[in-house]
């Protein structure tokens, strides 16, 4: 029971959200973040490592400025939940395509010089993945079962195309972030950001 006090949610919250449910797929990458695979060929992320990672990556959010943190979803079910995260804590997001040059070309309107990114999917975000690396910006990446993890920093593993696990994800990843600038609390969190408004609506 103590275990479980000490998680910053219960498994049972992380598994109704299908924070845990990865791929039939298992990258070398990842195998140290599986804990084991399901009769349908599902393999399971461990939740432990997921929870622990959360909070290593909210205090190393936390080192920089969150208006030079930039995060970027290509996901469909990752663009609301992405996009409140940077609301909630002040960063940058681009949500939905991401246009080349970016991090690049300061000519475009779109350019950002962020000193950090999160990306949703190593895969699905690669454009925005390989212009961070180019650019020398470190990258922490929601990575699954599947993912490659080639230039990524910091992983967290977890479900990555589920709605609400990335709703729940980006959720608690803002609350810790702001818990730790010493603004907001648990209490005051859960009151005044429901996780059901961090999902996606499509």
């Amino acid at each position: 029971m103590s275990e479980s006090m000490e998680l910053l949610v219960d498994y049972e919250t992380y598994e109704l959200n299908a924070v845990h449910i990865g791929t039939q797929q298992k990258s070398a990458d990842m195998s140290s973040f599986i804990k084991e695979v399901r009769s349908d060929g599902l393999y399971l992320l461990d939740l432990a490592i997921t929870d622990h990672r959360i909070r290593t990556i909210a205090a190393f959010i936390s080192r920089y400025s969150v208006a030079n943190v930039m995060v970027v979803s290509a996901r469909q079910y990752g663009q609301r939940p992405a996009r409140k995260f940077a609301e909630a804590i002040g960063a940058l997001s681009a949500v939905g395509r991401f246009i080349p040059g970016s991090l690049t070309n300061p000519m475009l309107r779109s350019y950002k010089e962020p000193d950090m990114l999160i990306v949703t999917d190593p895969a699905a975000d690669q454009q925005a993945l390989r212009e961070a690396v180019g650019s020398g910006i470190p990258v922490v990446a929601l990575c699954d079962a599947n993912n490659n993890l080639r230039n990524v920093d910091l992983v967290l593993p977890a479900n990555n195309k589920g709605r609400r696990s990335l709703a729940l994800i980006y959720w608690l990843l803002a609350r810790e972030v702001l818990k730790i600038r010493n603004e907001t609390t648990d209490e005051a969190w859960n009151e005044s950001q429901p996780l059901d408004e961090w999902e996606s609506v499509f």
